[in-house]
């Protein structure tokens, strides 16, 4: 028995389409065959007559008349001559066509020419040997007329035959013909059938896999590359295809999988590296303070001062999440600004206005900082007077806007854009605010803006708009 492979080898498209042309060939083969066969037997046949008429034919029409004369003319002493070479000429055409000759009566009539010219030569020579003129003319009125008379009869006789033998030939040619024009189309009321149920059933055994392949390719392409079982097919190129598709999707989604899980350790390094860059130097610029303020007696705004960073970094911590919700977000700012006043109390004020109503939304931690502080040291720092800082948080038609204002140095138009640029294509020379848009981005994708104004000399504006009814937690960031 042949193994399960030894089958699907030879259920190839390649081989089945082989198979299928056999089927459909073979048969019309073996009737043109067939027919060329009975046409050639026929035609050979038909050829045969043709020739034997054709050379019946050829006989001297003259002949009785011609041995005759000669013969008289033998007998009357007028010639010397005997006609000995036609007699010889209508024995040697009655052999021919008696070998070449199938019709009954016209062997027969060629037999008795044959015979004819036995005896028309055997008279012949008898007149030879005979010396009386009257016994000559005897039997030259007797046996010669006669069996001349007889010869070209017979000759007559066989052309008759063979002309009849040559309309029997072209009734059955005519007749065999019709037969195998009606055993052609029934062979081909019963092969077409099977052929074409064959076709049928080859067709839909390739387009049926591959119309289920294609829906599965569809189904990747949308997203689905659960595991599914390969089509079902004896075909062994297609069953190939199908599984090889399959594999394809399983290794894609380990892929995806692999790749998401990658992307949680860059978002993980990623926000560590923010809090290593901004966590040391605010730090060792905040002790700094809060020693030059023991040091000049100013005990009770170092308390704050402790009491602040303490709640910063109580709030930045929080807990190890990385979402947390606007109340924490507004916290941690408010802890990070009160820090900051002392620092730059001759050059800052500060403002924090978040409505109530979305201090429960969640959003990334330190999403605000990072333009609090670009507000500090690129807004008021470089202006080199008193500046206000207004943080506000509002809704507007269902979306959050989270806003931080600043009465600083702004910026020219060209300053502007370029800022923008480099924010929007994740540069990393404004690594705090290119981070804060980018996490909002891989949280909320096309419903998040990140929009920056700006006028010389009056200030800058970073707004940040988010969906109201967004649900994310720190699976969500991850």
């Amino acid at each position: 028995m042949r193994s399960p492979s030894d089958r699907k080898n030879s259920n190839t498209v390649q081989k089945k389409m082989y198979r299928l042309l056999l089927q459909m060939f073979i048969p019309i083969v073996g009737i043109l065959i067939i027919i060329f066969a009975m046409i050639m037997t026929r035609n050979i046949m038909y050829a045969s007559v043709s020739g034997n008429i054709v050379k019946v034919s050829g006989f001297n029409q003259n002949f009785k008349v011609e041995i005759d004369e000669q013969m008289y003319q033998y007998v009357s002493g007028r010639s010397s001559e005997i006609p000995w070479e036609d007699v010889a000429s209508a024995r040697v055409l009655a052999e021919d066509l008696l070998e070449n000759t199938s019709n009954p009566n016209g062997r027969t009539a060629m037999n008795n020419v044959l015979s004819l010219c036995e005896k028309l030569s055997t008279y012949m020579q008898r007149i030879e040997r005979t010396p009386s003129y009257d016994d000559r003319m005897s039997q030259l009125e007797t046996n010669i007329y006669g069996i001349t008379q007889l010869i070209e009869d017979y000759m007559y006789s066989y052309l008759y035959y063979e002309a009849g033998e040559m309309a029997s030939i072209q009734k059955q040619l005519d007749f065999w013909l019709s037969v195998e024009i009606l055993f052609v189309v029934l062979v081909m009321l019963i092969i077409t059938p099977i052929v074409l149920s064959r076709a049928v059933k080859l067709s839909r055994s390739i387009t049926d896999p591959i119309v289920a392949m294609n829906s599965r390719v569809k189904q990747i392409g949308s997203g689905d590359l659960t595991p599914h079982t390969p089509v079902e097919t004896d075909d062994a190129s297609l069953e190939l295809l199908s599984t090889g598709i399959e594999d394809m999707a399983a290794k894609l989604d380990k892929q995806i999988e692999l790749n998401r899980e990658e992307q949680i350790k860059l978002r993980d390094i990623e926000l560590k590296l923010i809090q290593a860059q901004i966590n040391p130097h605010f730090l060792y610029n905040t002790l700094d303070a809060i020693v030059w303020l023991i040091e000049i007696g100013k005990n009770d705004q170092a308390e704050q001062m402790v009491t602040s960073l303490s709640s910063y970094f109580r709030s930045f911590l929080s807990d190890g999440k990385d979402i947390v919700t606007v109340a924490e977000e507004k916290q941690h700012i408010q802890s990070y600004l009160e820090i900051q006043q002392v620092r730059y109390r001759d050059i800052m004020e500060y403002d924090i206005d978040i409505d109530p109503s979305i201090e429960d939304t969640k959003l990334p931690k330190m999403t605000m900082q990072p333009l609090v502080e670009n507000a500090i040291y690129h807004g008021l720092k470089p202006k080199r007077g008193k500046g206000q800082i207004l943080v506000k948080g509002f809704r507007d038609n269902g979306d959050i806007i989270l806003r931080v204002t600043d009465t600083g140095l702004g910026m020219e138009k060209a300053e502007l854009e370029e800022l923008k640029k480099r924010v929007l294509n994740e540069d990393t020379t404004s690594f705090g605010l290119t981070s804060s848009y980018k996490r909002l981005k891989i949280l909320y994708g096309e419903d998040c803006t990140f929009d920056i104004e700006s006028t010389p000399g009056e200030g800058t504006s970073i707004s940040i708009k988010i969906p109201g009814k967004a649900e994310i937690d720190d699976a969500t960031i991850l």
